[in-house]
């Protein structure tokens, strides 16, 4: 397993400009001929924003703590950053089939060039949050020195799904399929538009084993509360992040010989 590790690294090392054209290449593909261009990564989460904020300041109304619209855009920025890096890493061998059937490079590049993709994503629409900040009068804290690490933990794990997933739909073309159900029903397992406090009971006991729950909560502490976030719950997350890159990396690297006659 250690001969393992260091040649994953090594190759990652060695083919980092690879990686980068690669990720070059999908942002151009993506806002090509898109004439809001970047401005997307923006709109949705904004749009979705709006419709919530109406759904849960008129019609039901929730005590989130803070501005809902604050709360509501964090949540969805977040959300679509891992959600977003799935929904492309699920087809990114598939949809490279010539060049993982004809060229030696580690393939996981593109798996990791979809995360990075939708980092870029979430970066841009980050600048919006900050304007949202300014209008309610959010001042960040010392905390935000936190923000660093709750970034490489949700990345981490984003990057440890893309790589299962990708591998698992090279292998079982239906996943992508089977994909779009589990992530929207993810989606409502994990507070991005509602206050996990506000939900007891088994199914609170559940919700709160969701590894995207914490980091998301962990977002908002940083940002909006001027706290750190809960240590277990966040540590918890950060382990399972960890473990499932790990799990995912090596098992993706073990398969890798017999992704040509599977594409």
């Amino acid at each position: 397993m250690l001969a393992d590790v260091k040649e994953m690294l090594r190759e990652q090392l060695e083919f980092r400009e690879l990686l980068s054209q690669m990720i070059r290449r999908d942002l151009l593909i993506r806002y090509k001929q898109s004439v809001m261009g970047f401005a997307w990564a923006v709109f949705m989460p904004l749009v979705n924003t709006v419709v919530f904020s109406v759904v849960f300041m008129r019609v039901a109304a929730i005590d989130v703590g803070m501005p809902y619209p604050l709360f509501a855009y964090c949540g969805l920025l977040t959300w679509n950053l891992f959600a977003g890096a799935l929904r492309f890493s699920v087809i990114s061998l598939t949809s490279n089939t010539s060049l993982v059937s004809k060229v030696y490079f580690p393939r996981e590049i593109f798996p990791f060039s979809a995360v990075a993709v939708a980092v870029v994503d979430s970066a841009v629409g980050a600048v919006l949050l900050v304007g949202m900040m300014a209008y309610y009068h959010v001042h960040p804290t010392w905390a935000v020195f936190f923000l660093p690490v709750i970034v490489l933990v949700h990345v981490v794990l984003t990057a440890g799904v893309a790589l299962l997933l990708a591998m698992s739909n090279l292998f079982y073309r239906d996943v992508k399929y089977l994909f779009e159900v589990a992530i929207t029903g993810w989606m409502f397992a994990t507070p991005v538009l509602y206050p996990l406090d506000g939900v007891g009971g088994t199914l609170g006991v559940v919700l709160r084993l969701n590894p995207m729950s914490p980091v998301i909560d962990a977002y908002r502490a940083v940002l909006f509360r001027g706290t750190l976030p809960p240590t277990a719950p966040f540590a918890a997350s950060a382990v399972i992040a960890i473990a499932v890159l790990a799990l995912g990396w090596l098992t993706f690297h073990r398969a890798e010989s017999q992704f040509a006659e599977n594409v």
